[in-house]
């Protein structure tokens, strides 16, 4: 059994008596305190100011915004108009239709033609001969898909004057006289029943009358009785609807006339609704643009202006 020995053996000396190098230490300069805004006494917090949400990302409608505001604006004005139309379009018919309900009248010897307006759609009755050698006919003017013409055909009156008579329709390739029947060109005394109307208009697109020509595009009442030395009054002669006499008509080329009745469209009733419901449809989508609410997510806090 060995037995460790009891002392150790010492350093040596010279390691006990090496020097220890430190690092002088430097004095500690005192610091100045940073100026910090809450030792100013007036000082306000960003946490004493009130918040404000607002709509993140919002977007600036400008002059389209305006638009849109004026689309309902123009579009209830303008079906109130087509209401106040069709008011007055329907008293105008039911006053045409009362006039085409009386008796016909007989025409005087001479007409006071300023009071045609009075008498437009009156039925009247006329007896005079026919001018066939001072025919005119206007067109061109389509009658069931067939290309033709209107044949306005002077009807001298004894003891009277001179009238245009719009005898009615025939096919274009009835233009010509020797191409239809006998008596689609009837001589002698004639009795015509017929619409006492008011001259038509010509729109833009109409060209202007040829009467050198012969050729004749709107009824220029006026001028068409100068041309033939006849007053200016316009009758449309008058028949029964019956589909038969009238393709036997057409085959012989005898004028195809019209029936007694109001011709005159009404179709402000559907203007109205489509006017109103642009109204309604495009004030909606107004309000769902201005008025729609934000959602959570975009809601932020502005800065105010007079946070220090």
């Amino acid at each position: 059994m060995s037995c460790r020995p009891l002392l150790r053996p010492l350093r040596p000396f010279t390691l006990l008596l090496r020097p220890t190098l430190r690092t002088p230490r430097t004095p500690a300069i005192p610091r100045r305190h940073a100026h910090s805004p809450a030792d100013d006494p007036n000082f306000t917090s960003i946490l004493d100011q009130p918040p404000t949400l607002i709509r993140s990302g919002r977007k600036k409608h400008g002059p389209g915004l305006l638009i849109l505001a004026a689309i309902p604006i123009t579009a209830f004005a303008l079906g109130t108009w087509q209401l106040q139309r069709l008011d007055w379009k329907t008293r105008l018919i039911t006053t045409y239709t009362e006039r085409l309900l009386r008796d016909p009248l007989p025409l005087p010897p001479h007409i006071n033609t300023a009071l045609i307006p009075e008498f437009d759609y009156r039925r009247v009755l006329a007896t005079g001969r026919f001018r066939h050698d001072q025919e005119m006919l206007l067109g061109p003017r389509v009658r069931e898909g067939e290309n033709g013409y209107l044949v306005i055909t002077p009807l001298e009156r004894e003891n009277g004057s001179t009238i245009l008579v719009n005898r009615g329709w025939i096919a274009k390739e009835k233009k010509e006289h020797k191409s239809r029947a006998p008596e689609a060109l009837p001589r002698g005394e004639v009795q015509v029943l017929g619409l006492m109307r008011m001259p038509w208009k010509r729109n833009m697109f109409t060209p202007p009358n040829a009467p050198e020509k012969g050729e004749f595009y709107f009824p220029d009442v006026a001028g068409m009785a100068r041309l033939v030395g006849a007053q200016e009054v316009w009758v449309e002669e008058t028949t029964d609807p019956d589909y038969i006499a009238a393709m036997d008509h057409a085959v012989k080329g005898i004028p195809i006339a019209r029936a007694a009745e109001v011709n005159i469209r009404n179709n402000h009733m559907q203007y109205i609704f489509t006017w109103y419901g642009l109204s309604l449809a495009t004030s909606v989508m107004f309000y769902i643009l201005v008025k729609r609410p934000p959602p959570d997510i975009t809601k932020r806090v502005r800065q105010s202006g007079e946070w220090a």
